[in-house]
């Protein structure tokens, strides 16, 4: 089910949509691809699906902003998310001493 609403202004439409607790994803529908990239980047979510929606891959980031998640999963972001970073340094040979 895809719910439309019609708007007269780009702008109109972006405070609509922005004026949410959530952003896990949305979708702009247009012939036009310079407006769907306009309106993409203006969109408060973490997922933009242009004349299209639920694609998704593993090797992408995933997540949302918002109420709708924080952080990032998937590809290497989730790294990140369930990890932690050490490093360990080691010589398995004494080191030479100058004289």
């Amino acid at each position: 089910m895809l719910c439309v609403i019609e708007f007269d202004t780009i702008a109109r439409a972006i405070r609509f949509a922005n004026d949410s607790r959530f952003g896990l994803a949305g979708s702009v529908w247009t012939d036009d691809l310079n407006e769907a990239y306009q309106v993409s980047r203006l969109l408060e979510v973490g997922i933009v699906h242009v004349n299209s929606y639920g694609d998704d891959d593993n090797t992408v980031p995933f997540g949302g902003v918002k109420e709708s998640g924080i952080g990032r999963d998937k590809f290497l972001y989730a790294f990140e998310e369930y990890s932690a970073t050490k490093t360990v340094w080691t010589r398995f040979e004494p080191m030479p001493f100058d004289n």
